[in-house]
């Protein structure tokens, strides 16, 4: 369905959606590159429990896009989604760049989070140099500089030239390299580049969230594969040690897609972590 939210129409899909239950939103990562597509795959299995709201963001997948591009608009547009669904507190999750959303959210609005699940993410910009080298040093591929430099400055020329440095860093991020998944991903994303370029060209140079993240109180769930290239463990290990109430879980076989490649205990480690919650408060 198309929701009209702070003077914007995002596409929003509710799961398990019944009365009663405790709310969580999930944001994808990837702006201009992600959609609903991922966090309906990975979270859909906590419906039965939650109704769980997912979106494409502002200036992703299927939704409109009216800038601003920032992390104070996207965290907004959630807390707009949070109120449309009626909830007073949710559950917050996000992934790679919607992890710093999910932090900022918690950061902006703590009154109104009863738990934070966060997944290979990272809390500044000190992962951009890391991805850099990982990216360079791989024996997986080897990676035209020009292409990645532009991906990762935010300076991609259009949809078509966002498409192409995309497939060129894709093969870096699973644990296992299957070719015929990485051509898949390619043909199945939607590419919106002026979203990209804002993210990674106007956001990212100034992000550094790591002196908020002790206000962050609401119990945290912090999950990382251990050979993610590009928000390496360190910058998990960073965000765990500095959020009071958070606990970090590594998946020693994965990438930057541990609800994917490790899909059964990913699974198995939320719903523990959401068990623990007060339902009452969610």
């Amino acid at each position: 369905m198309f929701v009209e939210i702070n003077d914007n129409r995002l596409d929003v899909e509710v799961l398990g959606d019944a009365p009663g239950k405790p709310t969580m939103i999930v944001h994808h990562g990837a702006p201009g590159l992600g959609s609903k597509a991922e966090p309906r795959a990975s979270f859909a299995a906590f419906a039965d429990t939650y109704r769980v709201v997912v979106f494409d963001a502002r200036g992703s997948g299927a939704s409109g896009g009216n800038p601003p591009f920032t992390h104070e608009q996207w965290a907004a547009d959630v807390d707009g989604l949070r109120a449309w669904a009626g909830a007073e507190r949710i559950v917050m999750a996000g992934g790679s760049y919607g992890g710093f959303i999910a932090m900022e959210y918690a950061i902006r609005y703590p009154d109104r989070v009863a738990g934070l699940v966060l997944r290979d993410t990272a809390a500044d910009n000190a992962n951009q140099e890391l991805a850099l080298r990982n990216a360079l040093a791989s024996s997986r591929v080897e990676i035209d500089r020009a292409k990645l430099d532009r991906i990762m400055s935010g300076t991609v020329r259009d949809d078509a030239d966002l498409r192409d440095c995309w497939a060129e860093i894709l093969p870096l991020y699973d644990h296992d390299l299957d070719w015929a998944k990485v051509r898949q991903r390619v043909e199945t994303t939607p590419y919106r580049y002026a979203t990209h370029n804002f993210a990674f060209s106007v956001n990212q140079p100034q992000y550094d969230i790591t002196p908020l993240l002790p206000r962050i109180t609401c119990p945290t769930l912090v999950t990382v594969g251990r050979h993610d290239w590009i928000t390496p463990v360190a910058c998990s290990e960073t965000i765990a040690a500095l959020i009071p109430q958070a606990r970090l879980e590594i998946f020693e076989h994965s990438g930057h897609s541990p609800q994917v490649e490790e899909a059964e205990r990913f699974q198995a480690v939320v719903r523990a972590f959401l068990a623990e919650l007060p339902t009452t408060t969610a």
